[in-house]
């Protein structure tokens, strides 16, 4: 969790370890820590904090303020801003599982005629149909009485 440092001079820095941070300096890692913070602050500090940084890489869309309608404004207002200085999290990705190799089918050629278990459904239908005359449909559907044993 990022730690944040808040000098006299309104000057924000933000710190990846709280171990890192150097004594002397009020530190905050929440919301709610920073609003615990600047609970006795002046209202007229809260523009000087934000305008300390309104304007400078990586705030160049924010714009100064002259003062905040309320404590509460001010803290959110802020907070949100300093996110910025922030370092986004590597993503982080589970140790995957080594995946098993699926089963590959075997190549067939284009003109491979297809094979058939001897005596199945489908054996005795292409049998038929490979029938100097061919089989009608009629012949396909009445098929079971023409056979003895059905696979």
């Amino acid at each position: 969790m990022t730690t944040f440092t808040i000098t006299a001079d309104n000057n924000i820095t933000a710190f990846a370890a709280a171990e890192q941070v150097p004594e002397g300096q009020d530190r905050f890692a929440t919301e709610k820590d920073f609003a615990k913070l600047s609970s006795d602050w002046p209202l007229t500090r809260f523009p000087e904090v934000w305008n300390a940084f309104a304007g400078v890489v990586p705030f160049d869309s924010l714009k100064p303020v002259k003062k905040f309608t309320d404590r509460k404004t001010a803290v959110t207002r802020i907070w949100k801003a300093i996110q910025a200085l922030t370092p986004a999290p590597a993503p982080q990705t589970p140790p995957a599982a080594p995946r098993k190799a699926k089963a590959a089918k075997a190549a067939t050629a284009k003109d491979a005629t297809p094979t058939t278990r001897d005596g199945s459904k489908k054996a005795i239908v292409l049998d038929m149909l490979k029938r100097p005359d061919g089989a009608s449909l009629k012949d396909i559907m009445a098929y079971p009485s023409h056979c003895t044993s059905l696979a």
